[in-house]
């Protein structure tokens, strides 16, 4: 993969471009986990950053957890962050994976392609010693244009068809105990398990937590295969709130693969007590 489509970027080449592109903090933490990712921002972020808040640029009216909001709240809550069609956006989060995937696979859904994810996030930056602020960001509003491409997302009516279908593979990032079910859901009144005929990736796989490095892409693939996916087939992440399946869309974009798709609605949707068939155990 060349430096040219490759989504991730090195810390050194964002501290050597910092003042040619935008840069967003899209940390995120599981309800009830304090202090909050903003207050984490206004203590220490790359200088330049605005905090994009993943529950904030979401579709308000949904009883699901951050869904994808339509293009003009999307385009609407980008441009009072300061970011217009025209700037080339890296976006970042504390290091451990969670949401910076996530939200340059809504970019790349709302058409804007000129988009990276910081390899390591905050987490390598402060270890290599670069210069970190503090306090609110106030950025000038800018003049942003999106479009949605509705193939890179999927809801539950196409997956509930995709059960006798069979047409696209469903990976999950979910830690394993989670998708057998032996482990109970974090978030109150989900079943426990996954969705029939799913595989089972967890997204912490494909990082070194030491470093907060994405591994090379040998290793990647050879993550992929051991879950089984084909990566030559039609494949569609899921997990538990629609976040930490980006992760999996990244590492499959570097491999080259294109056309995958999220879940959005995910475990929050699929394993609420009125949803659809589970399974449980090992895929």
């Amino acid at each position: 993969m060349s430096m040219l489509d490759d989504p991730l970027v090195s810390t050194e080449r964002l501290a050597a471009n910092l003042r040619d592109v935008k840069v967003i903090d899209a940390s995120f933490k599981m309800p009830g986990m304090l202090p909050l990712a903003v207050d984490d921002f206004h203590a220490a972020h790359i200088p330049g950053a605005v905090f994009f808040d993943v529950d904030a640029v979401s579709d308000r009216a949904s009883s699901f957890p951050h869904m994808f909001p339509d293009a003009a709240q999307f385009a609407r809550d980008v441009g009072a962050l300061g970011i217009s069609s025209k700037d080339k956006v890296v976006v970042y989060d504390s290091g451990g994976w969670l949401a910076g995937p996530r939200v340059w696979w809504m970019f790349l859904s709302f058409g804007h392609a000129d988009v990276r994810v910081l390899d390591g996030g905050l987490k390598k930056w402060r270890a290599e010693g670069r210069q970190v602020e503090s306090g609110e960001a106030s950025p000038k509003p800018g003049h942003f244009t999106a479009t949605f491409d509705p193939l890179n997302v999927r809801d539950k009516a196409q997956l509930v068809s995709n059960l006798s279908s069979h047409r696209e593979q469903l990976v999950d990032a979910r830690a394993a105990g989670r998708f057998t079910g032996a482990v109970a859901e974090p978030r109150q009144g989900l079943r426990s398990g996954h969705i029939p005929g799913s595989r089972n990736l967890p997204y912490t796989e494909l990082f070194d937590p030491a470093t907060g490095v994405m591994k090379p892409l040998d290793q990647i693939r050879a993550v992929f295969s051991r879950a089984g996916v084909n990566l030559a087939k039609p494949i569609v992440t899921t997990c538990g709130s629609g976040v930490s399946a980006a992760v999996l869309t990244l590492a499959l974009y570097r491999l080259g693969v294109r056309g995958s798709a999220l879940y959005d609605g995910s475990w929050s949707e699929w394993g609420s007590n009125e949803g659809p068939p589970i399974a449980t155990g090992p895929a």
